[in-house]
């Protein structure tokens, strides 16, 4: 009986966006056909290699690697306009195993060298890297494209070229099955002449891009969604696609019935190609030890040599008994140089003053703590080795590494240098099409509104942690979403065709932490391919799938909270000459304890936000432990314990164990079950398990699958019991783990991060100023970190004041104990170069002296109008000169600078070339208009818009102390009961009109701001109906309303804004005073605000819009006739540019709802006093 078809030519989702099929669905699909072999052949990558070779394995079925390759016309280096962006297509198959390295490296080549358009490789590449490689040429090779032009004897040459590269016997001509293209046979016709002139085979195939015909519909819309365009638009654009359905081998057979050496030769293809990957070997870079030692030997030796150094005094028995086992183990499982890689860059990046830590369960490790790689005493905290490592457990050790994330590109390139740059990658990953997105994106490409495809995408539920949200999960767990596809025929098209592309690779990006270190080249091991958009170097193969294939992830992770600690410590050896020791830091430090028992939280690490500030607040931890436990705790599931364990940390009375055997891991945490390592302890302990058991007693509470948790739940019982515990108190036991279900921090992992939550909170209650100008420099980016920083800083006596040319540095600037400013580099529209040009300067030449100074100073190129105008507004030339004043004279001090420059460059004296005496006016020396001087409301205006938020004053300051105690402190009233009745008053800040999905009507989210805090405010749609004129950013308001605690989260349920004016001020006190107010007084106070003329409606576009679009704008806004100023913020190169209009409208709901129908929802703003 002749071998059955194999299919030659198939694609993969990994062909991103191009095909369909999920690997374990396409080979299961192949199986069910009667497959023996497949192969797999992505376009111009091989990112589901080994994915695929697992897959084929559990279906009994041979893989066969392959890649659809981009040929350039000529060679990879030639990237001409309109030229090379026409490429010829070649089927590359592995016969053997020096083909699928062959395969890896050009598949490499082609991204790393050969990228214009799409990754190509060229006949040079195929010549270094052909040998062990079978090709099939096809209508898109470029010999097919060369026929198709009527140029045989172009076609002719380029066979003998790929005859000569890969031998007559590897070389074939590829015959599609494709009966609905009208000219196939005619290019089949023409590849068995070419074939039968040269002596090469023709192989049967069929390019295979989904599996079922019916599928088809979704692939086109794959490729709608990559084009970025709608169903109908490609379809006028495009011929009618043909079948790439995986058809039968019945069907292939009788195809090729008259062409019976086509079937023979894809039956020796298949047979011809064997490569047997071994798969789950790691192989670990190669470190450089002294002559003489192993790797387990020198790990031995540098173990007990820096322990005793680490603890300053001699080992104990037990910590040599520990260390001897440990590394008994490591030496068992071959996994010293592991350990030894990691620890040197661990030690380079400490002796570089890098800050480090670990996360997971490797602080369980002594050995580890000796040679630098942890930061915790496993000892000291009872962590156990085991959860890192133990003889039974089949995975290999995965660090975490945490690095200060400013600094983390060091360490890398580190890496690079000390293993070779072509031994280290970051690790890729695939984001792929969760079910939100794969039925707003199919929605669009069918053509169906936006706002239809949103709202319908957005009653999918997320996900919870751990387990993505599905489609079909979504239809069994959320009746609207379920009623809409039963009764809507084009809601039942969209879901059904989005669950068609449910879960597929969308893109490819580098993974967060994941880097791989080998032995080898890494092309030895994985395709490499470079990051989008960028130059670092990849790989091709995910995470499992690279190690796997035989190297190991190590994870280098960045953390913002360790560049502000290391910060903080740099500060602090600046300003008061400190060596902050973090090894040996004191973890017994009372005006730590006394900081977190009081709150001051802010900007800690893992220990901020109202949450876990209440807790603390009723803890009052005076010990490392607490600390530990709380992050541990304060997690979905576990955090239900805490009451309990603060009243048994206070109460020692109420410290009790289920188990006397408890007793031994649980003591420091009171006799609860606190940590991960706290379930499998007692499991081991009490249930008989031993740690592999647990270790999957773990992963089946982490899957939440509800039969597996069946079954564990009768086995831990069982083994309870058989251990001599009482039903009944098994039974309770039980109802103690199952929290941990939901969520559980190991024990080492809360040590480690527990010890940097501790360092933050010392550096901030020993060193307030210090810490506090490092994390508003780690956050200079997020205005409301920084708004609640600075409030943070008053609360604590220090003073942040405005940037100054004068003293600010890029970042925030500590000046001294009680005072910050903001750094240059926190104001918007002032670029690096300016930055650095000013501080250059004034530590080249000292301080600026005044105004003509500083124009005469800086260079011309970083002395622009953009750079002045956002250098006087935010106040960094105060000390030289008024903001207004200055804003009035740009242009004057910009001919100054450009001519006193021209001058000192021509080498000739000029009449401004003098240093103006002190005291000079100004007006005199550089010759600047008078100007009226800013009014307060101006420069909070200009602070707001240019640093984020007010730092001289507060819009709202005067008229709080105006009301008094009739309102309370917006941070006062956050800390109310739920459902408390709350008046406060404020600045509002932002302003987000949603439509609700219920009732169809808007509704608004607010910020608003007084000196003491922020919240969020809900204005419901009964209240915007009232009352939503008043809500308009910088108006400031009294707000009445509910407190809200839902979810946990502060909030103010709005039942009414009011609007501070002068007239409205003595109404609104008397009214709160509960004094008799008269009806012309109650008509004023209730009465929407009278446009002022000061206010401005702002419209964000585009920079370009349809000549239809720009006449009906100011059709809408000739429509409503006012006092409020209209202005547009239009998309320049560098951001925005304010463009003043003419028109002055009524800003009423209907005219902004006319405006925001032309220009798109949220495009329209309302602002106070502008």
């Amino acid at each position: 009986m002749p071998a059955r078809f194999t299919h030659l030519h198939t694609h993969s989702h990994y062909s991103l966006l191009e095909a369909l099929p999920q690997v374990d669905k396409l080979v299961k699909f192949a199986k069910g056909q009667g497959a023996t072999a497949l192969a797999l052949t992505d376009n111009a990558n091989m990112f589901g290699a080994i994915e695929f070779a697992q897959e084929c394995e559990k279906a009994g079925i041979k893989p066969i690697f392959g890649y659809d390759a981009f040929t350039a016309v000529e060679t990879i280096e030639l990237k001409r306009h309109r030229i090379d962006d026409k490429n010829g297509r070649l089927v590359l198959l592995a016969e053997n195993m020096e083909g699928y390295k062959n395969l890896m490296k050009l598949a490499s080549a082609a991204y790393l060298d050969g990228f214009y358009y799409r990754p190509r490789i060229d006949r040079n590449l195929l010549r270094q890297h052909g040998k062990g490689l079978i090709a099939l040429a096809g209508s898109r090779s470029d010999i097919g494209k060369y026929l198709a032009e009527t140029n045989p004897e172009a076609a002719k040459e380029r066979v003998k070229e790929y005859i000569d590269i890969f031998g007559k016997d590897n070389f074939f001509f590829e015959l599609v099955h494709q009966p609905d293209s009208p000219d196939q046979k005619e290019k089949n016709d023409a590849f068995v002449a070419l074939a039968k002139e040269f002596g090469v085979g023709v192989v049967a195939s069929r390019n295979v891009y989904y599996l079922k015909p019916e599928e088809a519909e979704a692939r086109s819309l794959l490729l709608c969604i990559k084009d970025n365009r709608t169903l109908e638009e490609r379809e006028r654009s495009v011929a009618a696609d043909n079948d790439l359905s995986m058809t039968s081998p019945e069907e292939m057979e009788e195809a090729f019935k008259d062409i019976p050496e086509a079937l023979e030769n894809n039956a020796k293809i298949a047979a011809r190609c064997n490569v047997k990957l071994e798969l789950g070997k790691w192989n670990f870079p190669v470190y450089e030890i002294p002559d003489g030692l192993t790797a387990i030997d020198y790990l031995r030796k540098i173990s007990f040599e820096r322990l005793p150094i680490l603890l300053k005094r001699e080992l104990d028995q037990v910590e040599i008994d520990r260390l001897n086992y440990e590394l008994d183990i490591v030496e068992k499982k071959g996994y010293a140089t592991y350990f030894l890689v990691v620890a040197d860059y661990g030690s380079w990046a400490r002796e570089q003053g890098i800050v480090l830590t670990t996360r997971g369960s490797a602080a369980g490790s002594l050995m580890a703590y000796a040679i630098g790689i942890v930061t915790v005493n496993p000892l000291d905290y009872n962590l156990p080795f085991e959860r890192f490592l133990n003889p039974q457990r089949p995975s290999a050790p995965d660090i975490d590494m945490d690095f200060a994330d400013h600094r983390r590109g060091e360490v890398l390139e580190y890496v690079k240098r000390k293993y070779g740059a072509d031994h280290v990658a970051q690790i890729c990953t695939f984001g792929t099409m969760a079910a939100r997105a794969s039925v707003r994106d199919v929605g669009r490409a069918l053509g169906y509104p936006v706002a239809f495809c949103d709202q319908l995408a957005k009653s999918i539920p997320f996900g919870s942690q751990g387990f993505a949200m599905t489609i079909d999960r979504a239809l069994k767990e959320t009746p609207d979403f379920k009623r809409r596809y039963d009764s809507e025929p084009e809601v039942r098209r969209q879901i059904d065709l989005a669950k068609m592309i449910e879960g597929n690779a969308r893109h490819c990006s580098v993974h967060a932490a994941g880097v791989v270190i080998s032995d080898k080249p890494l092309v030895e091991y994985t395709p490499l391919q470079r990051e989008a958009g960028g130059e670092a170097i990849i790989t091709q193969y995910e995470m499992h799938s690279v190690e796997d294939a035989g190297v190991l992830k190590m994870d280098f992770l960045g953390i913002r909270n360790l560049s502000i600690l290391e910060y903080a410590i740099d500060l602090a050896k600046k300003t008061k000459g400190v060596e902050v020791d973090l090894v040996h830091m004191d973890l017994k430090d009372k005006k730590t304890f006394e900081m977190l028992a009081a709150g001051k939280t802010m900007g800690l690490f893992q220990l901020n936000g109202d949450g876990m500030t209440k807790y603390l607040m009723q803890l009052k931890p005076t010990v490392i432990e607490d600390i530990m436990a709380m992050v541990a705790l304060y997690r979905p599931g576990p955090i239900d314990i805490i009451p309990e364990f603060i009243r048994r940390k206070h109460n020692p009375k109420l410290v009790t164990y289920l188990d006397p055997r408890m007793k031994e891991y649980l003591g420091m945490s009171y006799g609860m079950l606190v940590y991960q390592d706290d379930v499998l302890l007692t499991a081991i302990n009490l249930a008989g398990y031993d740690w592999l058991e647990a270790d999957k007693f773990r992963k089946a509470m982490g899957k939440k699958i509800p039969e597996e948790m069946a079954k564990q739940e009768i086995k831990f019982k069982e083994g309870v019991v058989a251990h001599g515990m009482t039903k009944a108190k098994c039974d309770e036991l039980w109802e103690l783990i199952k929290p941990f279900a939901a969520y559980g921090f190991n024990k080492a992992h809360a040590a480690s991060y527990g010890i940097v939550a501790y360092q933050t909170a010392y550096m901030k209650a020993n060193f307030p100023a210090e810490y506090m100008t490092a994390l508003m420099t780690a956050e200079s980016g997020d205005t409301d970190t920084i708004a609640l920083a600075v409030r943070e800083c008053k609360a604590m006596g220090i003073e942040v004041l405005a940037p100054d040319v004068g003293s600010s540095e890029a970042g925030f600037t500590y000046i001294d104990d009680d005072t910050i400013r903001f750094g240059l580099g926190a104001i918007k529209n002032l670029g690096e170069d300016t930055v650095k040009a000013i501080i250059e300067e004034r530590r080249a030449g000292g301080p600026f002296k005044d105004l003509a100074d500083f124009a005469g100073r800086i260079p011309g190129k970083a002395f622009n109008k953009k750079s002045l105008e956002a250098l006087a507004k935010s106040g960094a030339l105060d000390a030289l000169g008024e903001r207004r004043q200055i804003l009035e004279n740009l242009d004057v001090l910009t001919v100054y600078n450009k001519n006193l420059i021209k001058e000192r460059d021509n080498g000739q004296s000029t009449l401004f070339a003098f240093v103006v005496p002190a005291g000079t006016e100004l007006v005199q020396s550089l010759g600047l208009r008078s100007a009226p001087p800013a009014s307060q409301e101006d420069k909070l205006l200009w602070e707001k818009e240019l640093l984020g938020l007010y730092v001289t004053a507060h819009p709202f300051e005067a008229h709080a102390k105006e009301f008094g105690d009739l309102l309370t402190p917006i941070s006062k009233a956050l800390e109310a009961a739920d459902r408390t009745p709350i008046r406060v008053g404020g600045t509002v800040t932002a302003v987000k009109q949603i439509i609700t999905k219920k009732s169809g009507e808007p509704m608004l989210f607010a910020t608003i701001t007084d000196t003491s805090g922020q919240a969020e405010c809900l204005v419901f749609p009964s209240v915007f109906k009232e009352n939503g004129a008043v809500w308009i950013e910088g108006a400031n308001l009294v707000v009445t309303g509910k407190l809200s605690r839902k979810d946990d989260e502060p909030k103010f349920l709005a039942d009414r804004g009011w609007q501070i004016t002068a007239q409205t001020i003595p109404v609104y006190k008397a009214h709160f005073k509960g004094d008799q107010v008269s009806s012309e007084m109650m008509l004023q106070m209730h009465r929407p605000p009278a446009p002022t003329g000061k206010g401005e409606v702002r419209i964000t576009l585009p920079s370009k819009l349809p000549p239809s679009v720009v006449a009906e704008l100011k059709a809408v806004l000739g429509k409503y006739p006012g006092g409020t100023r209209v202005a547009l913020d239009v998309r320049a190169e560098n951001g925005y540019q304010r463009v003043e209009t003419s028109f002055q409208i009524d800003p009423s709901h209907d005219a902004i709802a006319a405006i925001e129908k032309q220009v798109g929802m949220g495009n329209v703003k309302m602002l106070a006093g502008v």
